[in-house]
């Protein structure tokens, strides 16, 4: 016997009782962190992000201010937290493409995947509404907003020059990056206002996928076919 195999036998935890507890401690830590996020949302919501303090959003998710901190380094990262937004978000969505599949046609292929699926990527969740409006109302969110979406376009443009081996000073793949980064935006900004009209979020993942197919044929066929793999 191994103590690989059957370190159990003798009291120790074999690896995969490591792996499986290093699993469950991580997805404990996912819970945990998306708890204290959606505590903190609402009382965003209720009350306005300058008037709650991370001491408030602690007692009220029923963990320690360490705890908050240990998640979130900033009060601005309660709202902005990397689990869902990210300035590789495109990146990702390029990367994963299949082979015959263009930069553009990845990331309307994800943005529609997510849209059926009612993903909360997507804002498809009741009051992303007030939630985007409340984020764009105060100025270091939508600073933060802004430049996380700056940093996406810069992130996917270099994924882009790279691949497609453009030159030092062409432009080409910032501004498809651009492109896609505004396609985005407009997807938001629909989510948002029909959000916040109160429609539910089936009726707005279906009207969104409407406004992807109509953005899909206002764009050139040069930036469809850019990049692809």
């Amino acid at each position: 016997m191994t103590d690989i195999t059957h370190g159990s036998l003798r009291g120790q935890p074999t690896r995969a009782e490591e792996i499986r507890a290093g699993g469950l401690r991580d997805e404990k830590r996912r819970q945990t962190r998306r708890h204290i996020a959606e505590v903190a949302t609402g009382l965003f919501l209720e009350r306005g992000f300058g008037q709650v303090t991370i001491a408030e959003v602690a007692r009220t998710a029923e963990v320690s201010v360490n705890t908050v901190y240990t998640y979130f380094p900033s009060k601005e990262d309660l709202v902005c937290y990397p689990e869902e937004v990210s300035a590789q978000r495109m990146v990702q969505m390029v990367e994963d493409r299949t082979a015959g599949r263009s930069a553009a046609g990845a990331v309307l292929g994800a943005l529609r995947g997510e849209l059926r699926q009612g993903d909360r990527m997507v804002g498809l969740t009741q009051g992303f509404g007030r939630f985007l409006e409340m984020a764009r109302a105060e100025p270091t969110l939508a600073a933060r907003l802004d430049a996380i979406a700056r940093e996406m376009v810069e992130a996917l443009a270099a994924v882009l020059a790279a691949e497609t081996g453009a030159a030092p000073g062409d432009p080409t793949p910032r501004l498809v990056a651009s492109q896609l980064g505004w396609v985005q935006e407009q997807l938001f900004l629909e989510i948002g206002r029909r959000s916040h009209e109160g429609q539910a979020p089936g009726t707005i993942a279906e009207a969104a996928l409407a406004l992807l197919d109509s953005v899909e044929s206002l764009l050139g066929d040069r930036l469809l076919a850019y990049a692809t793999r």
